[in-house]
């Protein structure tokens, strides 16, 4: 049988699926980000949903990591599980 790591690993061997997963990988980082900041507060998605003014269900797709999030939206998530958020623009690494 095989596992989903063995899946992963024959799909991220064609490198045009590798150049999409690299794309995908900042909507990722931040749903990451956002699910730690909610566990670290403790709260399900219905909890930071109730602060926020939304459903589950809009808290379930922002952690989805389908789509970025708006900065605002990403504002108003981390004031309601008790926390800032930080933004912060990075050098790319210099390709020779």
């Amino acid at each position: 049988m095989r596992t989903l790591k063995d899946i992963k690993h024959e799909l991220l061997a064609d490198p045009e699926v590798q150049g999409e997963y690299r794309n995908q990988a900042p909507e990722f980082d931040m749903a990451r980000e956002l699910i730690a900041a909610r566990a670290r507060a403790g709260m399900t998605q219905s909890e930071v949903a109730a602060r926020m003014g939304t459903t589950q269900s809009v808290i379930a797709r922002l952690e989805g990591g389908k789509q970025a999030p708006s900065l605002r939206t990403v504002q108003r998530y981390a004031q309601a599980v008790g926390a800032r958020a930080v933004m912060r623009i990075e050098a790319l690494p210099v390709s020779t």
